[in-house]
């Protein structure tokens, strides 16, 4: 490959250039695929598969790299996405996947080579066939906050990590809305396995997650069932992994019932209540919630 050529030229000349260095560890990673690449060369969609898993496997190769080198990072991921796209693009008219799986893929793609407009066109489509999707919902939140349209990106980012956190991949997320609040929570120290438990919590707390509506009524239902059972949960498990689990899902949902609580005018005594609740759980995000 001629890029490994060229890097390898620049190391002689500096071996302790850190963008040369990295550069040369991406192309590498790309190489070493590039015989199995190849004998995808007659089967488009088979090739596009690929490439989409080894994007997540690359994801995690950039993540434990020191000052990965951005513009060939850039011209790696316009490739990629390029080259996946067309091959699910040829693959639309056949349906190849159903229940809105393609759709979702074709509007990463198109937000991976930033055509913003095109992947919310996608990812609406997708969010129709699958409105309680959070993968798609926080997918289609990421683009408008891409096009600017930060309320509509805080409200679909609130419901994706209401309905499943554990669903929304954080690794496609990008725009600096949702980077920048995992990059503070990631600062805690939080295991990788609650991280995402944590985003919608402090999304709240950091006044990320303030754009609120009134729920229907089989929606506060289901609201109220689901603390109901949270509760309960965490009081008959002696498993701290699953209550450590539970816990910010609890915390969650009781700052959806506050916020329905204040957009109706209910009365206040409900809303202590719920203070009073959150204090138990966790005396410190009470603390950060009301001041």
């Amino acid at each position: 490959m001629e890029a490994e050529k060229i890097l390898e030229r620049g190391l002689k000349v500096d071996f302790e250039h850190i963008e040369v260095v990295t550069g040369l560890k991406c192309a590498r990673f790309w190489i070493e695929r590039s015989v199995r690449i190849d004998s995808y060369a007659s089967d488009a969609l088979a090739l596009s598969e690929y490439l989409y898993k080894e994007w997540r496997v690359f994801r995690n190769f950039l993540a434990r790299m020191t000052d990965p080198p951005e513009r060939g990072i850039y011209a790696i991921r316009v490739w990629l996405f390029q080259t996946i796209l067309s091959g699910y693009l040829n693959s639309f008219k056949t349906d190849a996947f159903s229940d809105g799986e393609l759709l979702l893929r074709i509007g990463r793609c198109y937000k991976g080579i930033g055509d913003y407009d095109k992947a919310r066109e996608y990812l609406e489509s997708a969010f129709r066939k699958r409105r309680e999707d959070a993968e798609i919902l926080a997918e289609l939140a990421d683009v408008y906050a891409f096009l600017n349209e930060t309320r509509i990106s805080k409200a679909f980012f609130r419901e994706a990590f209401y309905l499943s956190p554990e669903k929304v991949d954080i690794g496609f997320l990008e725009s600096g809305l949702i980077t920048r609040l995992i990059e503070r929570i990631e600062e805690i120290g939080y295991p990788e396995h609650l991280l995402k438990e944590w985003i919608p919590v402090y999304g709240v707390l950091w006044s990320v997650f303030n754009i609120k509506r009134e729920l229907k009524p089989l929606e506060f239902g289901k609201l109220k069932q689901s603390i109901f059972s949270l509760e309960n949960r965490i009081k008959e498990t002696d498993l701290k992994k699953e209550a450590d689990v539970l816990v910010p899902r609890l915390l969650y949902r009781y700052f959806w019932l506050i916020d329905h609580y204040l957009i109706t005018r209910d009365s206040r005594e409900k809303i202590n209540d719920v203070l009073r609740k959150i204090h138990a759980v966790d005396e410190s995000v009470y603390e950060q919630y009301i001041n």
